[in-house]
């Protein structure tokens, strides 16, 4: 006769466990597969990104275009050659691209870059979407 053994649920992943532990966590991956981080949110007339970027500088490094409704913002952190060994600061290029909510102003869109945070803003205008009925036609 055989005799059934239960499994101590405890148990029951450690293999996966052990194999999620193994991998490099988030924030050793290099920047490009992080990304940039965002906050965005509509204040009134306008639609607000801020971006977190610090140790970027803004003249020679960052980059903001609008075209075809998308806010692009590209970001390179050089490094700096030092004989010390160690380094957790992340290098290299970041890119987010954001989807400009109906009624953006691609023509006004500023932008400000004040302690590691990127502020874009556009103008939004509030147009009335009127609903009408299409006709349909019978095709012969």
């Amino acid at each position: 006769m055989t005799t059934l053994e239960r499994k101590d649920g405890r148990h029951q992943f450690a293999d996966l466990f052990d194999w999620a532990d193994s991998l490099p966590n988030m924030f050793s991956w290099p920047a490009a597969i992080r990304g940039v981080r965002i906050e965005e949110y509509a204040d009134g007339d306008r639609y607000v990104v801020k971006a977190e970027l610090p140790g970027i500088d803004p003249e020679p490094d960052l980059k903001v275009e609008v075209a075809n409704g998308i806010l692009t913002i590209a970001a390179t952190r050089r490094q700096e050659e030092h004989t010390g060994t160690r380094t957790e600061f992340h290098y290299g290029s970041l890119t987010r691209r954001i989807f400009l909510p109906e009624g953006a102003d691609e023509s006004a869109v500023t932008a400000q870059y004040d302690a590691g945070i990127l502020e874009v803003s556009v103008p939004t205008t509030t147009r009335s979407v009127e609903t009408r009925t299409v006709p349909i036609t019978r095709k012969s």
